[in-house]
């Protein structure tokens, strides 16, 4: 009884087509794929970015191991006035 069936999600999809029409639907979709991509493609220039920076830190002929990692800085904090 907590489920529905093919028919209810039919009829919905059919409200939802006829409330934003068939454009409004392809458009909202076709958006959405082109944010998927966008996201995906600076995921890998950061990867790609962090990797080349990682290469430039050490001195060549080393290799990086788990005790060789550079210290983070502290970073300063900001108090606001409330």
């Amino acid at each position: 009884m907590g489920s529905f069936s093919i028919w209810h999600w039919l009829v919905v999809l059919l409200v939802v087509l006829l409330l934003f029409g068939g454009g409004k639907v392809s458009g909202l979709m076709g958006d959405f794929a082109k944010g998927i991509k966008s996201f995906k493609k600076n995921m890998s220039e950061d990867d790609d970015a962090s990797m080349e920076a990682s290469a430039t830190d050490r001195p060549s002929g080393t290799i990086a191991g788990p005790g060789t990692a550079k210290a983070a800085t502290p970073r300063q904090e900001t108090t606001t006035a409330r």
